[in-house]
């Protein structure tokens, strides 16, 4: 009874240990994901640039693992906004309900310095598709090509943000003695994007190429990848940056659990280890 009474601590304290790693690993992927954008707006959107030093991160704390990944995003930016000493949390996720109906949800409202901020908070993987259109905000889309970064832009624009200068908002934002109009709206709009390899080396003039992370490709270039070995991370650990950490697996183990994800019209990410050790981060998608 002894015996088992010690293995059960133990199971519980590595599980604990084993999800607090993989937490931080996921607040660091999140974290060192650039803007979208920087300085310049894109379509009237203008994004929120808080400064961090990296060595006053705060360090997330294991809460709740069955988190969608937007969500944990979230939780990420909250944590970061909250550790400012120049930052006054007011409200997160605000939800305006009218008529007892769900109309919208405010991310997040806080002041900063002397400014009052309603921010909303994107994290998004995008693809560009070169044969979608002659726009380049147009074609970025998502791996399953359910989404797009215009949709995004276009619903940030015309519904999230003009969400705070709802009646029933400025309600619930006068109970917590505030003022709409003394709110500005702000995006937090992080990316990581990726491109066909013929499109290797183009300069994107209307988003941040530091996004540009990686490449995708149809199954029959990715069947070419013969010598190298691969895994493919849960979609909470899209996040995270390839390390050699994990089980990885020869092309013939491989593809069946790629084959089945195909199958269903999903496009997963895939982590690559070539011959000589260098790690690359992929889209396999199945409309190519």
């Amino acid at each position: 009874m002894f015996v088992y009474v010690i293995l059960l601590i133990y199971n519980v304290l590595y599980n604990n240990t084993f999800l607090q790693m993989s937490l931080i690993k996921r607040f660091t992927g999140y974290s060192n994901t650039p803007a979208l954008w920087k300085s310049n707006s894109i379509q009237e959107l203008n994004q929120f640039n808080l400064q961090i030093n990296k060595n006053d991160e705060p360090k997330p704390s294991f809460t709740n693992v069955h988190l969608r990944l937007g969500k944990l995003v979230e939780q990420f930016v909250f944590l970061q906004l909250e550790a400012q000493q120049s930052i006054q949390m007011i409200a997160k996720n605000l939800q305006i309900i009218q008529d007892k109906i769900t109309i919208g949800e405010l991310d997040c409202v806080f002041k900063y310095l002397q400014d009052y901020i309603h921010l909303e908070i994107v994290y998004k993987f995008y693809l560009y598709d070169d044969e979608f259109s002659e726009n380049e905000l147009d074609n970025w889309i998502g791996p399953n090509r359910k989404d797009s970064l215009r949709f995004k832009l276009d619903k940030l624009k015309n519904k999230q943000l003009p969400l705070l200068d709802h009646a029933t908002t400025k309600e619930i934002l006068n109970d917590l003695s505030l003022c709409h109009q003394d709110i500005s709206s702000k995006v937090l709009f992080k990316a990581q994007l990726f491109i066909p390899k013929n499109c290797a080396g183009m300069v994107f003039e209307k988003i941040n190429n530091e996004c540009v992370i990686g490449y995708y490709m149809g199954m029959a270039e990715f069947k070419k990848r013969t010598n190298c070995e691969f895994y493919m991370p849960n979609k909470l650990d899209w996040l995270i940056e390839p390390h050699k950490g994990v089980e990885w697996l020869s092309l013939g183990d491989f593809m069946p659990c790629l084959a089945l994800e195909i199958s269903q019209s999903r496009s997963p990410l895939c982590w690559i280890k070539t011959p000589d050790g260098k790690l690359e981060k992929i889209f396999v998608v199945f409309w190519r």
